[in-house]
């Protein structure tokens, strides 16, 4: 199976900001066992992230306030990724694309494509868009398409737009960034939560709010990957509350591509690894012969006519 620019051994990879760089996982599991490698959303200078305590478990699953806390894109070209070269020379790396103006987007985009490792770029566009009063860059159509269109001039390599879903409608903001010239879609990403210590009356977090992320999200995620399919036929990798190798199928007939695996790690280190075990099983059980075939019967049910 395929994504722009990389052929996958299999659909499951970890998602962003689970696998940092790759180093610590590659302690846990053996990285070339995945499908694809997505590094941790990475920005222009070194960011520290927010204060502490950044994560809390609640009923719903995960929140979390990191605050995009990564070594700046000169510390990841330098390091990170000739360290993954040097070790995983064969495995597809997806280098994510974060900023908190559109020129940083572009910048750290530029960057990232020079590395001859990565293979894809992954736009987070739920980072705060300073020039817009905060609002996060993925909410707004005009600047989703904007966006879009100045990272896909300014690079050589397929660009996959990370949606939120903290709007009213996502397929409006991926029909944006369709006609921007994105090459697909990754979604879903967190949902804005916010949680409370019932003994000192204060939010969880030191910063307030958080994403969600956990099995909560997965059937969020599962309608809006059907909605955006729909009216679609770009690739998109599935992202929100995959906790086996059910829940990867069920993305896949929902219209994704390819999933990402992100809250089951923090748990279990190895669930992407895990989950691609279980996978011939659980298709065996559901007569499921092939991946590709059921992901290309999705698209000849659901999705529009290829254009002429």
């Amino acid at each position: 199976m395929k994504l722009p620019g990389i052929t996958l051994n299999n659909p499951v990879m970890p998602a962003s900001g689970t696998a940092a760089y790759g180093q610590e996982l590659a302690q846990q599991l053996d990285l070339e066992a995945l499908g694809a490698l997505v590094i941790k959303s990475t920005t222009a200078e070194t960011k520290v992230g927010n204060a502490w305590p950044t994560t809390a478990h609640t009923t719903g699953g995960w929140l979390n306030a990191v605050g995009l806390k990564n070594p700046g894109i000169e510390v990841v070209l330098e390091e990170k990724l000739p360290w993954l070269a040097t070790h995983y020379p064969t495995l597809p790396i997806v280098g994510s694309v974060a900023g908190a103006t559109e020129d940083e987007y572009v910048t750290v985009a530029q960057k990232m494509a020079s590395a001859a490792n990565v293979a894809l770029l992954e736009i987070n566009i739920s980072c705060p868009n300073v020039a817009h009063g905060g609002l996060a860059f993925g909410t707004d159509p005009v600047v989703v398409e904007q966006l879009t269109r100045r990272i896909k001039a300014a690079v050589d390599k397929p660009i996959m737009m990370k949606l939120t879903p903290n709007v009213t409608d996502i397929t409006v903001i991926a029909a944006a960034a369709e006609r921007g010239g994105a090459d697909g879609f990754t979604m879903i990403n967190t949902l804005t939560g916010l949680s409370f210590d019932l003994a000192t009356r204060q939010p969880l977090l030191a910063n307030g709010t958080g994403g969600l992320s956990g099995a909560a999200l997965h059937p969020i995620a599962v309608r809006m990957i059907r909605q955006v399919r729909q009216q679609s036929r770009l690739p998109i990798i599935g992202v929100g509350g995959n906790f086996s190798a059910e829940d990867v199928l069920e993305m896949l007939i929902a219209g994704a591509n390819a999933v990402q695996i992100g809250a089951a790690t923090y748990g279990q280190p190895t669930a992407c690894t895990d989950i691609i075990a279980d996978l011939p099983a659980v298709m065996e059980k559901y007569g499921i012969d092939s991946l590709q075939a059921l992901i290309n019967q999705t698209l000849a049910d659901v999705a529009p006519a290829e254009k002429a």
